[in-house]
């Protein structure tokens, strides 16, 4: 592993059907991870446009809508959609090893 990579099992591939979400802790990080068509992604769970976890909203194909204005982010780019969004989320690597979900934080 290069110092440049941190991976972390944070869930069982298992726990999260196809269409849903979840949110988890890293560390000091919150941090949401989806699953759409059979892929995982993993985004920061923070809203850019106000303090509200994104695992709250709602996860229409792979667009999460904040549950506080309605701002939303493309969960594979982690591209604001629009206002009030005017800064895009953090993505973060995934890989899936066995049953176990990992997540690069590095």
């Amino acid at each position: 592993m290069s110092n440049e990579e941190k991976w972390v099992a944070v869930a069982a591939r298992s726990d999260l059907s196809d269409g849903a979400m979840m949110g988890i802790e890293v560390g000091d990080r919150q941090i949401a991870i989806y699953s759409v068509d059979g892929e995982i992604y993993a985004t920061d769970n923070i809203c850019t446009h106000a303090f509200a976890l994104l695992t709250d909203g709602f996860l229409d194909g792979d667009i999460i809508e904040c549950p506080l204005h309605g701002g939303c982010f493309n969960v594979k780019t982690g591209e604001g959609q629009g206002a009030p969004i005017s800064e895009d989320i953090k993505t973060y690597p995934v890989r899936v090893v066995g049953d176990a979900i990992e997540v690069n934080v590095a």
